[in-house]
């Protein structure tokens, strides 16, 4: 089921950032098409007043979901300095802490997010250029809201039950291998066990 879930995930992202580029490339090609004299004729009965709006809206939408699979996958970055430099029982428990407020907070957000969505879906607001309900373009906050609530949560039932956290190395370049020193750019997990830190001392003295 979570892999269906991770794959519904990636494809809606996947869909989302595409169908944007699309639009804004049809929209530039508009734009300057219709300066052309020869193809004005053709571009001036095409309106794409449109283009721009849906844009935003689905680059919200990108966002949101996308923000869900920054938690799933580690993507996010942290200050985590201090974190890294305690014990592993101590760590464990602000890793915990942090990733348990991510859920209230992002859960929160859903809760509210909704309640406004069902507000104004009673009324007949709609947007000024595609003249879209606007329920359906606020949708996104509760939607990718929750999603990020259950990313932080299976992030921190794994945690406990492995003391693993997901990975993302912000440092890594394609084709560049063995700089093990750009792992410290990510907070340590318990299966980490500060190697890292302890070779920098091993060098240092």
């Amino acid at each position: 089921m979570l892999k269906i879930l991770d794959h519904l995930e990636e494809w809606l992202i996947a869909f989302l950032m595409a169908a944007a580029t699309l639009v804004t490339f049809a929209a530039v090609v508009h734009r300057y098409g219709s300066g052309v004299a020869f193809l004005n004729p053709i571009f001036s009965h095409i309106n794409m007043a449109w283009a721009q709006e849906l844009t935003i809206y689905l680059f919200v939408w990108m966002a949101k979901f996308g923000a869900a699979y920054g938690v799933r996958t580690g993507i996010h970055v942290g200050v985590d300095v201090l974190i890294n430099r305690l014990s592993d029982k101590n760590r464990a428990k602000f890793i915990v802490f942090g990733l348990l407020a991510g859920a209230l907070f992002t859960g929160v957000i859903g809760t509210l997010g909704a309640n406004f969505v069902l507000e104004i879906a009673q009324t007949q607001q709609t947007s000024s250029d595609l003249e879209a309900p606007m329920w359906l373009v606020y949708l996104a906050i509760p939607c990718g809201s929750y999603l990020m609530c259950f990313r932080f949560l299976q992030v921190a039932f794994n945690f406990v039950r492995t003391g693993v956290l997901p990975k993302h190395d912000h440092g890594h370049v394609e084709g560049i291998e063995g700089d093990e020193d750009l792992d410290n750019l990510y907070p340590h997990d318990l299966a980490h066990e500060g190697k890292h830190y302890l070779s920098h001392e091993g060098k240092n003295q």
